[in-house]
């Protein structure tokens, strides 16, 4: 018996909502927003299903609609999109690789992951925090595998720098060798 549309959808769209509202939350900054991201995600993957390659990678396909919408939402409300000059942005990061300290807040992480520029954010997004493999974020991010390595790569060491800052404000240093030592 053939399954219908809206049952091959259900199974194979529906249960990435969770992941897709958490990634949106993220993205949008408001539960609200996230909720419109999402809404829009699933009403565009429902519109164009018919594209769908039954045994590929739905998730990937997914995060590629939601990060496609939320570009388009977010150039449609401003004509002059934020630039970031991805290599001067990373120069700090490629200067000084100190090691993660051990005594940081989840505050901390959040505020260092917020000051990412948005490539950097979305790419540790998609692949520290969603697991997301290389392949996939490339797909979702329709860049290069290479430039989503490379994205990760100083995203994660934009955010190493300033948790080490985080951390020397409280008076925590960090040696050479990563062991934590107060002053």
């Amino acid at each position: 018996m053939a399954r219908t549309a809206r049952e091959q959808f259900t199974d194979e769209a529906m249960p990435h909502v969770r992941a897709l509202l958490r990634t949106a939350s993220r993205l949008c900054g408001t539960r609200e927003a996230a909720e419109d991201l999402v809404q829009d995600t699933f009403l565009q993957a429902w519109r164009s299903f018919h594209r769908f390659e039954p045994g590929t990678n739905c998730r990937a396909w997914l995060y590629k609609i939601m990060l496609f919408s939320h570009s388009r939402s977010r150039r449609d409300q401003s004509r002059r999109p934020f630039q970031v000059d991805l290599d001067a942005a990373g120069e700090k990061a490629l200067l000084f690789e100190p090691p993660t300290p051990d005594a940081i807040t989840a505050a901390s992480v959040r505020a260092a992951f917020d000051a990412l520029p948005e490539p950097f954010r979305l790419a540790v997004l998609l692949v520290d925090v969603e697991g997301l493999t290389y392949r996939e974020a490339a797909d979702a991010l329709d860049a290069p595998i290479g430039t989503v390595m490379s994205r990760l790569n100083r995203g994660r060491r934009l955010m190493r720098l300033a948790l080490v800052e985080e951390a020397a404000a409280y008076g925590i240093g960090v040696s050479a060798q990563g062991e934590r030592k107060r002053q």
